[in-house]
């Protein structure tokens, strides 16, 4: 892995020799997987030779996809050392969430504002996929109908600068998120949370889409300070 010697856990599989050179958005894909799972560690060292062998890779690529993660906040660059995996504490983790909060409820507040019919029946499905998740006992469903959600909210909202900083924000405390929702029982706990952040845009009330927002983001940044007390 494109990490130096003394950091070289968890190491994703080789790619062999003669495979096709990955694209730099498919590379940055990898990376960031292998980072909010836990494969990359925080500090650990990101070399871009040892980056261009492990993946089929080429420099160039390798280059741009570190370039486009540091945007993100997920690795940073350190003077005459390269690119490292962004150590991210857990005391940071909840004030980004918080700030996310803050700017998350202002895009439920507009999305309230601005739902159309069709927009409506969108936010109920995924809500109803949601909770089916919850019964059947999917965790991964349940993910990609947060993430759905979430990033639908944000688009109807039509709030571009939120937007932009909401992704920046989200990528940098990534790993504490990916651990919470490993947590057994929190998607039964988080979802009436969703549902009723669902129920205040679809209803077009703005300050229950936001209220309903805000506490749920609340809830995220105590379970995330909570789980990293307890661990």
């Amino acid at each position: 892995m494109g990490v130096s010697t003394e950091a070289s856990r968890g190491r994703p599989d080789r790619q062999s020799s003669g495979a096709l050179r990955v694209t730099a958005a498919e590379l940055g894909r990898r990376l960031r997987d292998a980072i909010v799972s836990g494969q990359l560690v925080p500090n650990q060292r990101l070399i871009e030779a040892d980056l261009a062998e492990e993946y089929g890779a080429s420099r160039g690529n390798v280059r741009i996809a570190l370039t486009e993660l540091s945007s993100e906040g997920l690795i940073e660059r350190v003077q005459n050392r390269g690119a490292r995996v962004r150590a991210v504490s857990a005391d940071e983790a909840v004030e980004i969430t918080e700030v996310r909060g803050a700017l998350e409820s202002l895009c439920a507040s507009k999305a309230a504002e601005r739902v159309s019919a069709t927009e409506i029946e969108q936010l109920r499905e995924i809500g109803r996929r949601m909770s089916k998740a919850v019964e059947h006992n999917d965790r991964e469903a349940y993910s990609a109908g947060n993430k759905e959600l979430h990033a639908l909210i944000i688009q109807i909202s039509g709030q571009q600068v939120a937007a932009e900083t909401i992704k920046r924000l989200r990528g940098q405390a990534v790993r504490y998120q990916y651990r919470l929702a490993q947590k057994p029982g929190r998607p039964a706990e988080s979802l009436p949370q969703h549902l009723a952040i669902i129920e205040g845009i679809c209803s077009r009330d703005a300050n229950a889409a936001a209220n309903a927002m805000q506490a749920h983001l609340n809830s995220v940044a105590v379970e995330i300070k909570a789980t990293e007390t307890s661990a």
